[in-house]
């Protein structure tokens, strides 16, 4: 290294919005209590960065900075302190900050402590502390409310990277460093600031390691002192073992054990902890990464090397072979190949009779490759490792892994994985434009060695081109000829799973689903330009409804991961994709790059490869996948209907995601719950965290399916926590939309926008024009239940009317029928004529059963007064044989307000009351809020539903109710209450939709009638 990069400083804080709404809600707070805060976070992560961020912001009174003195103490009591605290405040509102307070000695955090809770005496102060959260929290500061910090998302990481670097860095030398800091953003500084221009820019090498001792515990700072060599030893052999672990913590006895080892004489103890450390069970792990990665960067070298040894020694006594060549291989004493140990490393790595995570699997091939000379075998092993890598859902470390293969000279199909992994990645967590080239490149590369594999990348490439919206792309991409199979393939055939990207045919099943297409529909079924071919025989609640069947999504399928010059053994495979289409409701796209750990085809370079068998559940999905989308419904139901069968005996996770697929498209909604849960259930056994998010999307879909919007939700708030934990972006993005489409039938604006506006910034950011199109959806969906049709016109007039800006062409249509009804609404109907046009080719089709209805509905919103009221009935009898709740309460209550506009009172009063039990029951609370108004409107009480009273008011919503029926503005209430306008206007629209009130008059009035009526009935009680 010839010389430093001059950092620039950070000018604003990255992410930590959560961390800061917190900090301004203490603060806007002020204007009428006092308030205190703890901020908790390992070294390098901003608390102090947080606090400054505090001062900066606060505008309206002093900021006070407290320390400890010389001897580290304040104030001698919590009355001094509070004493020093008024005098400083005077009449205005004062912020204290107080950075790392764990610093003070005990009677001074005590004196701290205390004052906290009696601010109030000291006039409007906001008091905020920040500790270490390297360890556990003083008991000083326990009762106080704490907000942490985590490490960074990697979005706002690359944010913070492109800001300190003028955006100059070279993008394999960012996923590395991006990688290496794992969300610090001290770290990552840190590690910018010790590489050269050249170094940055890819020019020249990077050092090994880029995070080195010095960097580590310059980061780690005073938190990295030790107090006994005893403590020493305890804490790097922890450290050690975590390197060689499945997760954060490790064994008590491995620990104690391999200390035995290290030194026969003593008698190791974990009692007592040092404060660095946590216990919990017979769990050993550190309250920080950061910190144990400190611990054992800084060691001496021949005590890391020895600690190593010992946990070698116990492991192979135990049996357990991978972790234990692990260490071994940790414990040498020079960076020189080893090729012997190299090679027993992939081996078992490979062996799938050894019990291990696909991360330890991971751990192992790299370490393989570095310890290999050959370059080809090197780059196979660095590809094998990003391959588990992603498996177990950590894309960011496949991508430095990627790099390091791709500066070893290698042959085609082993560049042609790497391309695929890579591809893999970006599909989930990148732009999917990227990772469209990447896989096409992948099956280029593969064609002429693994043509299996090449199908299984041209199939993800059409995935992406899917994600994008890109139906040209998507259908060349489809097109594309399989390389051959080659004809003695069947005598290689081993007793692996299946690479199920082929057909039984030979032919890859993605080009099945192109099929003879001239429009895709929704959930990729075409809407055919003739008259539509044979209607469905079956029974017609099997009928395919992808009105609720937004896209095919693929379960994919990985192959083997091989040492080279080793068998390829069945049970951890490497990334790839079979042909299984998926149902998905009206938030589902065809976005699932998702590895499986079941068998395809591998092998080591001048290996044989292995090719795997096609089963019958994959021939069945294509041919009826095959029929869907040439329109014979007839054909489809069959060979679908095996798909879902032959599940009830196959546990492996793609084979239930296939079945739930299929019970989707069926419309078998039971069935599709089972599978799914049960994929669920096996992509958790299995460890393939890569796969969790996706199932939890399918069991979302079939909730929302049967009309279970809470239980979809959870699913998906769950898909939603483990997709950003895999670093999953594109994924979530998904998931957020599914979460927006859920809530804007509910009476939760706030949450609707949340989810959108999340949605929205990853699927811009990505090109996601499918999770853009359903956020968008929602957005106006949501506006619409809430009585604002001008700009639910305007949102969805974007979506479905001809132009560039048209939705993603498996979802806008799904989105016309409220687009009619909010274009009649605002007095547009002569918006609506073509797309209704295009609206009753795909009704005809017979694929969607509410279709028919929402047409004949659409046609009622438009028509004139003596066809509306036989076209609103023909709709509503097209529900009953139909189903569905929330449509058909829909229906009945724009027939309930025709009716009521034309003086029908007794009939419209029938239908509302129709309409708002179908809301309730499937948790339509916005719908359920117009329902209510509109028999408000004709003097009908509803039953149930709290309108007219208080009762179904929450607590906060009772007291902003009263204040504004006393006559106060938004802006007193939220003064009065502490809390921001915005949160006032929230609420208080909430409390109209409840009581089903129009006016701040009409809400004065009825908050009196309440009154009056539960004082005359107290005072009847007492006589």
């Amino acid at each position: 290294m010839t010389g430093e990069t001059t950092v620039r400083t950070a000018v604003r804080i990255h992410g930590r919005s959560a961390q800061r709404e917190a900090v301004r809600a203490l603060l806007d707070g002020l204007r009428a209590r006092s308030g205190h805060l703890v901020v908790t976070g390992e070294p390098g992560l901003g608390r102090t960065a947080l606090l400054q961020w505090a001062a900066d912001s606060f505008r309206a009174g002093p900021v006070l900075r407290l320390g400890p003195g010389e001897d580290r103490g304040a104030p001698a009591t919590a009355g001094e302190l509070l004493t020093t605290l008024w005098k400083a405040a005077g009449e205005a509102p004062l912020l204290v900050c107080v950075d790392d307070a764990h610093l003070w000695d005990a009677p001074a955090r005590s004196a701290l402590s205390h004052a906290a809770e009696r601010l109030h005496t000291a006039g409007r102060v906001a008091l905020l502390l920040s500790v270490a959260g390297h360890r556990a929290v003083d008991p000083e500061f326990a009762r106080l409310p704490v907000v942490r910090l985590d490490p960074l998302a990697p979005s706002h990481a690359d944010a913070l990277l492109d800001e300190v670097t003028d955006g100059s860095t070279d993008p394999a030398v960012r996923e590395h460093l991006l990688a290496e800091a794992e969300g610090n953003p001290a770290l990552l500084l840190a590690l910018v600031r010790r590489l050269t221009p050249a170094e940055l820019r890819g020019l020249r090498p990077l050092p090994r390691p880029t995070a080195d001792a010095g960097t580590l515990a310059a980061v780690a700072g005073s938190a990295l002192t030790c107090p006994s060599a005893d403590a020493r030893d305890l804490l790097l052999t922890v450290a050690a073992a975590v390197r060689a672990a499945d997760g954060p913590d490790v064994d008590t006895r491995l620990v104690l054990d391999a200390l035995r080892h290290l030194d026969p004489v003593s008698a190791p103890t974990a009692n007592p902890l040092p404060d660095v450390l946590a216990g919990a069970g017979d769990r050993l792990r550190f309250h920080s990464p950061l910190l144990c990665r400190a611990v054992h960067a800084t060691a001496a070298p021949d005590r890391r090397r020895a600690a190593h040894r010992a946990l070698a020694d116990v492991l192979e006594a135990d049996g357990q072979p991978l972790p234990a060549l692990l260490h071994r291989s940790w414990s040498l004493s020079g960076p020189a190949p080893v090729a012997r140990l190299a090679d027993r490393l992939a081996a078992v790595a490979a062996d799938g009779t050894t019990p291990a995570s696909h991360g330890l699997r991971g751990t192992a091939y790299a370490r393989a490759a570095e310890l290999t000379a050959d370059a080809p075998v090197r780059a196979e092993r660095y590809t094998a490792a990003a391959e588990q890598a992603l498996l177990a859902g950590r894309p960011d470390r496949a991508r430095p892994l990627l790099a390091a293969a791709r500066d070893c000279a290698a042959p085609a199909v082993v560049r042609g994985r790497a391309e695929r992994v890579r591809g893999l990645a970006e599909l989930r967590d990148g732009p999917v434009g990227d990772a469209h080239q990447s896989l096409l490149l992948a099956a280029s590369l593969l064609a002429e060695d693994a043509p299996v594999e090449a199908a299984s990348a041209a199939l993800a490439a059409a995935d992406a081109a899917w994600a994008a919206g890109d139906l040209s792309s998507c259908l060349a991409t489809l097109s594309l000829g399989p390389a051959p199979v080659p004809r003695d393939a069947a005598g290689m055939l081993g007793p692996a799973a299946p690479d199920a990207a082929t057909g039984a045919d030979g032919l890859p099943g993605a080009v099945d689903l192109a099929g003879a297409v001239d429009g895709a529909g929704p959930g990729g079924v075409p809407v055919p330009t003739d008259p539509p071919g044979p209607r469905h025989a079956a029974d017609p609640r099997h009928a395919a409804d992808p009105r609720q069947v937004v896209a095919p999504r693929h379960a994919n399928a990985p192959g083997h991961a091989t040492a080279p010059g080793h068998a390829t053994v069945p049970g951890h495979a490497t990334p790839g994709y079979a042909a299984v289409p998926s149902a998905v409701l009206a938030g589902g796209r065809t976005g699932g790059a998702t590895p499986r750990t079941d068998a395809g085809a591998r092998g080591g370079p001048g290996g044989t490869r292995v090719c795997g068998a096609v089963p019958d559940p994959v021939r069945d999905h294509r041919v009826g996948m095959r029929a869907l989308l040439e329109g014979r419904l007839d054909r489809a139901a069959p060979s679908l209907g095996q798909v879902v069968e032959r599940a009830r005996t196959d546990d492996r996770p793609e084979t239930l995601l296939r079945a739930a697929s299929a019970a989707l498209l069926l419309g078998n909604v039971d069935a599709a719950r089972r599978a799914g849960a049960r994929a669920l259930a096996a992509t958790r056994q299995s460890g393939s965290e890569a796969l969790v998010p996706q199932a939890l999307e399918y069991l979302a879909y079939a909730e929302l399916r049967a009309g279970r919007h809470p239980q979809a939700r959870a699913h998906a708030e769950e898909g939603l926590r483990t997709a950003l934990r895999a670093g999953q972006r594109n994924t979530a993005a998904h998931h957020q939309a599914v979460l927006a489409l859920a809530a804007s039938i509910e009476d939760e604006p706030a949450t609707v926008a949340r989810h959108v506006t999340a949605a929205l910034a990853t699927a811009r950011r990505h090109g996601l024009a499918q999770a853009a199109t359903l956020a968008e959806w929602a957005a106006a969906r949501a506006d619409l239940g809430r009585g604002r049709p001008q700009d639910a016109a305007d949102r969805l007039g974007l979506l479905v009317l001809p132009g560039p800006g048209r939705g993603h062409f498996a979802v806008w249509r799904l989105a016309v029928p409220c687009f009619v009804e909010a274009a009649a609404l605002a007095g547009r109907p002569e918006d609506t004529h073509e797309v209704l046009t295009d609206f009753a080719g795909w009704a005809a089709f017979g694929a969607d059963p509410q279709a028919a209805a929402q047409l004949a509905r659409c046609h009622a919103l438009l028509a004139p007064p003596d066809r509306a009221d036989d076209l609103y009935r023909r709709a509503l009898a097209r529900h009953d044989e139909a189903g569905g709740d929330f449509e058909r309460a829909r229906t009945a209550l724009l027939y309930g307000k025709w009716l009521r506009r034309r003086r029908r009172p007794r009939e419209a009063r029938g239908r509302l009351g129709t309409a708002l039990a179908g809301f309730d029951r499937c948790g339509a609370g916005v719908w359920a809020a117009q329902a209510r108004a509109e028999l408000r409107a004709l003097g009908a009480a509803p039953q149930g539903g709290g309108a007219g009273t208080l009762t179904g008011l929450t607590p906060q919503q009772l007291r902003i109710a009263r204040h504004v029926a006393e006559g106060a503005t938004n802006r007193e209430v939220a003064l009065t209450l502490a809390v921001s306008t915005r949160t006032v206007d929230y609420h208080l629209r909430k409390v109209f939709a409840v009581l089903g009130v129009r006016s701040r008059l009409e809400l004065a009035r009825m908050v009196e009638h309440a009154d009056r009526t539960r004082g005359d009935r107290r005072a009847g009680d007492r006589m």
